[in-house]
C-alpha cells in the first residue's frame, strides 16, 4: 500500500521539526508514499520505535483550487471529533509552516485495520457483508448527528444554503479546470459537456432539497473507511479535506453511489461501478453472489432511522442527480491536475 516516495521532501527539517514539536515520535524515520488519493500527497511515517504514523501535506506547486487540497481543516475536523463517538484517527501535530517540507502538513496515528475498495465487500461471509455496510452506514449518522458548537466547530462552515454554495463552487472549478493546459502538449483540459444547462438547472431552488446542516465529510464512502482487522466494524474515517458544514444528502449520495453508477452510467466499465449493485432484476446483475449486501432502500432506510430524519425519494433523486454532476467536476479536476503534472496518485491518468 505504501511504498517508493514519488514526491521528494526534505527527511531531515521534517525530523528536526518532529523532534522539536511531537514527542511521541522518535526519529530517525522511514518515509514511504501510498499510492492512493488523487489530491493530497500521503506518507507513511516509521519511527525509530517501530511506530507508525501518516503525514499529509499539500501538493507542491500553484494549486488549481483554493478550495480544495485543504489539509489544515482535515486536521481541524479530525482533532475535533476525537472527543465523540465518530471514529478518527488521533492527530499529533498541524505545521503551518512552508519551510519545513515544502507546504503545510499534518501527522495523525496510522491506523490498523482493513482498506476495501470493492463495496460489495468481496472474501468476507454474509453476516459481516451486512454488517459492514450497516456500520458504514451507522458511521455516516453519527457524524451527522455532532452538534458542531459542542465540538468547536461552529465556524467550520455555514449551517444553510449548502447546495447553493456547491453549485457556485464546482461551477468556478469547472471553469478554472477546463482552461488548465497540458504541461507537454498545450492542449486545455476543455469545458465539460452541457455544462451552463446542467449548473442552470441545478440553481433553480424549487427543485432543491430541504435545507440543512450537519458536520459534512465531503468524500464519505467505503474506501475512505478504515475497518477493524477482524470484527465487522469501522475504527476510522480518513479523507477529510473536503469538509465542511453541509447537506446531510451529498454525504450519503456518496456512499449509496455504488448503486447510482452502476445503475445510472451508460458506458461500461467505470471505476467504482459493479454488476452487484445493479437492480436484481438486471439480468446482468450479480448480487446473489453476494449474500448480505443491503439494497440501496435498505441502506437509506438505516440512514434515516440512526440520523432521526426522514429521506423523501424526490429529495434523494435530486440529491444523486447532483452527486454524479459533482464527480464529473472532481474526474475534470484529476485531468487538470495530470495535464499540470501535480496529480498525486500513480493512477491519475488512467
Amino acid at each position: 500500500m505504501a511504498g517508493e516516495v514519488r514526491q521528494k521532501i526534505d527527511q531531515k527539517a521534517l525530523e528536526k521539526y518532529i523532534s522539536a514539536n511531537v514527542p511521541e515520535i522518535k526519529p530517525p524515520l522511514q518515509l514511504k508514499q501510498f499510492g492512493f488519493g488523487q489530491s493530497n500527497p500521503t506518507y507513511m511515517l516509521e519511527d525509530s520505535q517501530n511506530n507508525k504514523f501518516v503525514l499529509r501535506k499539500k501538493p507542491p506547486g500553484k494549486l488549481l483550487s483554493k478550495t480544495a487540497h485543504r489539509v489544515d481543516r482535515e486536521y481541524r475536523v479530525i482533532h475535533a471529533l476525537e472527543s465523540t463517538d465518530v471514529p478518527v484517527p488521533k492527530c499529533f501535530c498541524w505545521c503551518p509552516d512552508d519551510s519545513i517540507i515544502g507546504t503545510e502538513f499534518y501527522i495523525m496515528d496510522c491506523l490498523e485495520g482493513r482498506f476495501v475498495t470493492n463495496p460489495a465487500f468481496p472474501d468476507v461471509s454474509e453476516s459481516d457483508r451486512r454488517e459492514m455496510w450497516k456500520d458504514a452506514v451507522r458511521t455516516l449518522a453519527k457524524l451527522h448527528r455532532v452538534n458542531p458548537k459542542e465540538v468547536g466547530l461552529e465556524s467550520f462552515g455555514k449551517p444553510t444554503g449548502f447546495y447553493n454554495r456547491q453549485i457556485k463552487t464546482f461551477g468556478g472549478l469547472g471553469k478554472d479546470q477546463g482552461d488548465a493546459k497540458d504541461k507537454e502538449s498545450g492542449e486545455p483540459v476543455g469545458e465539460l459537456p452541457h455544462f451552463k444547462d446542467i449548473t442552470k438547472f441545478f440553481g433553480q431552488q424549487k427543485y432543491q432539497p430541504k435545507d440543512r446542516g450537519v458536520l459534512y465529510h465531503g468524500d464519505y464512502k467505503i474506501d475512505n473507511l478504515v475497518y477493524h482487522k477482524t470484527e465487522p466494524r469501522v475504527v476510522g474515517i480518513l479523507d477529510w479535506e473536503m469538509s465542511t458544514v453541509g447537506h446531510p444528502l451529498a454525504d450519503l449520495c456518496n456512499l449509496i453511489q455504488p448503486w447510482t453508477i452502476s445503475n445510472a452510467t451508460p458506458s461500461w466499465p467505470r471505476i467504482h461501478a459493479d454488476k452487484a449493485f445493479l437492480a436484481p432484476s438486471s439480468p446482468d446483475s450479480t448480487a446473489s453472489k453476494y449474500p448480505g449486501l443491503p439494497t440501496q432502500e435498505e441502506a437509506v432506510k438505516l440512514y434515516s432511522e440512526t440520523v432521526g430524519f426522514d429521506v423523501p425519494d424526490e429529495e434523494l433523486s435530486w440529491a444523486k442527480a447532483f452527486a454524479l454532476f459533482r464527480d464529473s467536476i472532481i474526474f475534470q479536476g484529476i485531468a487538470a491536475r495530470y495535464a499540470t503534472r501535480q496529480a498525486s496518485s500513480d493512477q491519475a491518468q488512467r
